[in-house]
C-alpha cells in the first residue's frame, strides 16, 4: 500500500462520483410523470423501462460491490470455494424465466408494488404478507451494508480516512459523506436515479474488467505463472494448520459448494431490490428478454473472480481480505486508471444501495404502514413515508458497517440470503399453485427463519465468535452445507406437512383476489397498461 493519499486516483474517483451525483439529482426530470406523488413513479420508475434500461438496471442491481470486492476476496482467501458465485448466477436465469413473467403480469393487473402485496392478494393473509415484508427489510439492510463496505475498501486503499488507529469519526467521514449523497438523490429521484447511473456503472465495470484481464496477466507473466503461484500459496498451512485453500475444491467441499450455489440461486430474486427492478419494466416480454441476456454478466463475474488468484500471484498482502482487489488495482495500474477502477467499485455500490433502500421502503410503506397503521393513506402519503423510510434503512445499514466486523464482508450478504430464501415457498409457490395453506406457509417460514438464524449465530471464525460464516453441518447427513438451503428444506417440509393436515381439517382459506388469466396478462391487455395509475382503495389490488 502506498504511503499517504493517492492524489491522482482520488481526483479521478471524485470526478466520477460528482458526475453520477449530478446524474442522480437530474434523474428526477428524466421521463418524469405529471403526478410523481405515488409509489409507481417514485418506487418503480413509472413501470416504463424497456429492455436495455431494465438490463442495465438489473445488472447494476445484482452485480454490486459484492461482485467486485467480496467474491475475489473469497477466492484470495480460500481459492476455488469462492467460485460458487459463478454457477449460481448461471442457475438463476432459467429459474427466473419461469416465474418472473408471471409475477410481472399479476402485479401489473392488480397494481402490486411489492412481493408482500402479491402474497397478501394471493393467500388473503396479512400475517403472511407481514412476515415476507419484515424478512425483506431485514435481509436488505446487511446487503446495503456490503455496498458501503465496498466504498470504504477503496477509500482505505486510496489513503482517505486514515488507518485503524484514527479517530472513528475521521476514519468514517468519507463513507458518511458518500452515504449522505446517496441518501439525498435517492430521496429526490427514486428509482430513476439508479436506473440512469447504472449506464455509467456498467460501462466502467466492463472497461475495468477488459483491461484487468489482459493487462494484469501480462505484467505477472501469464496465467500459467498466476495459477502456479496461487496454487502454491493456497497450499500453505493456515491458522488452523490445514491448507488455506486450493485451486480446485476437495472431496469434503462438494456439498458445501453445491448447496451454497443452489441456495444462493434460489434466493437472488427473492430480494426486494431484484423484484423492484423487475416490476419497473414495461412488459413481460422485457423480463423474458432479460432472462436470456443477463448471463453476459455471469461471464464478467467469472473473469472478475480470477482477480483473486492474480492478487495472490502479485504478492498482495492485506490484513483485511476485502482490500485485496483494490490493492491489486493500485499496485498494477497507473494512478489515473486506478481512479477509474475505484470509481467503478464505488458507483457499483451506489446503484444497488439506492435500489435496495427503495425496495425496503416500499415494503414498509405498503405492507406495514398502509396495511396496519394507515389503511386510508393516500398515494402521496405513501410516497412521503417511503422516501423517509428509505433514509432510515440506509441508517440501519450504516450501523451494520460501523459496528460489525468488516473483514468478512461476504457474510453480510450470505446472512441476508439465509433469511430471504425463507420467502421462496410463499412467493414462487404462490405464483404456480394455491395448494399451500397460508398458515402452513407462515409456520414453515418461522421454522426456517429460526433455524437459519440460530445456526448462523453458532458459526465461529478466526475473527468473530458468532455469524462467522454461512455453512454448518447438515442434520442427518453429516456433511457441511449452506445453512440457508438447509433452513429452506426444513421450511418446505413443514409447509407441506402442515398443509396436508390443515386441508384435512378443512381450515379456512383466505380469499384469493387473483384469477388464472392474471398470470399471463401482458401490456395492452384489458386492465393492464404499460404505465399504471397508482392502486387506490376499492380498485383491483387496492388496499
Amino acid at each position: 500500500m502506498k504511503d499517504g493519499v493517492n492524489g491522482v486516483a482520488l481526483a479521478v474517483f471524485i470526478i466520477f462520483f460528482l458526475a453520477v451525483t449530478v446524474m442522480g439529482f437530474l434523474a428526477a426530470r428524466w421521463r418524469a410523470a405529471e403526478n410523481a406523488d405515488n409509489l409507481d413513479e417514485w418506487g418503480l420508475g413509472g413501470r416504463s423501462f424497456g429492455t436495455w434500461i431494465t438490463w442495465f438496471l438489473l445488472g447494476g442491481d445484482l452485480y454490486t460491490a459484492y461482485t467486485f470486492v467480496a467474491v475475489p476476496a473469497a477466492i484470495y482467501a480460500t481459492g476455488a470455494a469462492g467460485f460458487f458465485a459463478v454457477p449460481y448466477t448461471i442457475l438463476v436465469y432459467p429459474l427466473i424465466f419461469t416465474f418472473l413473467p408471471r409475477l410481472w403480469s399479476v402485479s401489473h393487473k392488480h397494481g402490486y408494488v411489492t412481493t408482500s402485496d402479491f402474497v397478501r392478494g394471493r393467500f388473503g393473509s396479512k400475517g403472511l404478507s407481514l412476515a415476507v415484508a419484515i424478512t425483506g427489510i431485514l435481509a436488505t439492510m446487511p446487503y446495503i451494508a456490503l455496498q458501503l463496505v465496498g466504498i470504504q475498501a477503496v477509500l482505505d486503499v486510496m489513503g482517505v480516512g486514515g488507518g485503524e488507529d484514527t479517530n472513528w469519526f475521521v476514519k468514517d467521514l468519507p463513507l458518511l459523506i458518500a452515504f449522505g449523497v446517496l441518501a439525498a438523490y435517492t430521496y429526490s429521484s427514486g428509482l430513476r436515479a439508479p436506473a440512469l447511473i447504472a449506464f455509467v456503472k456498467d460501462t466502467l465495470i466492463y472497461i475495468v474488467i477488459a483491461v484487468a484481464i489482459i493487462y494484469i496477466p501480462i505484467k505477472l507473466g501469464g496465467f500459467d505463472d498466476i495459477f502456479a503461484k496461487a496454487g502454491h500459496a493456497l497450499s500453505q498451512p493456515g491458522p488452523t494448520g490445514a491448507p488455506k485453500g486450493a485451486l480446485a475444491s476437495g472431496d469434503k467441499q462438494q456439498w458445501g459448494y453445491a448447496t451454497l450455489a443452489l441456495g444462493s440461486a434460489l434466493a437472488l430474486f427473492m430480494y426486494p431490490h431484484s423484484i423492484t427492478a423487475t416490476l419497473s419494466s414495461r412488459s413481460r416480454e422485457v423480463i423474458r428478454r432479460n432472462a436470456t441476456i443477463l448471463p453476459l454478466y455471469s461471464l464478467m463475474l467469472g473473469l472478475l473472480a480470477l482477480l483473486g488468484f492474480m492478487a495472490i500471484a502479485a504478492g498482495v498482502k492485506v490484513d483485511n481480505g476485502q482490500l485485496a482487489i483494490p490493492q491489486l488495482f493500485e499496485d498494477m495500474f497507473p494512478d489515473w486508471f486506478t481512479g477509474v477502477a475505484f470509481a467503478a467499485i464505488g458507483i457499483g455500490a451506489l446503484v444497488p444501495a439506492a435500489i435496495m433502500s427503495i425496495a425496503a421502503a416500499n415494503l414498509f410503506t405498503r405492507n406495514i404502514y398502509k396495511d396496519f397503521l394507515r389503511p386510508d393513506a393516500t398515494p402521496a402519503q405513501e410516497t412521503k413515508v417511503s422516501k423517509l423510510v428509505s433514509l432510515l434503512v440506509k441508517v440501519g445499514a450504516l450501523a451494520f458497517v460501523l459496528t460489525m466486523d468488516k473483514t468478512v464482508a461476504i457474510n453480510f450478504q450470505l446472512l441476508g440470503g439465509i433469511w430471504i430464501l425463507q420467502t421462496f415457498p410463499a412467493l414462487v409457490g404462490g405464483l404456480f399453485t394455491r395448494w399451500f395453506h397460508r398458515w402452513a406457509l407462515l409456520a414453515g417460514w418461522a421454522v426456517g427463519m429460526l433455524y437459519g438464524t440460530l445456526a448462523a449465530y453458532g458459526v465461529a471464525s478466526p475473527t468473530q465468535k458468532h455469524f462467522g460464516g454461512s455453512s454448518d453441518e447438515i442434520p442427518g447427513i453429516g456433511e457441511i452445507g449452506y445453512i440457508g438451503f438447509t433452513a429452506f428444506v426444513l421450511n418446505v417440509a413443514v409447509t407441506v406437512v402442515l398443509t396436508v393436515v390443515l386441508r384435512a381439517l378443512k381450515a379456512p382459506d383466505g380469499i384469493d383476489e387473483t384469477s388464472p388469466a392474471d398470470y399471463t396478462a401482458d401490456a395492452g391487455d384489458p386492465g393492464v397498461q404499460a404505465d399504471l395509475p397508482p392502486a387506490t382503495a376499492g380498485a383491483p389490488g387496492g388496499h
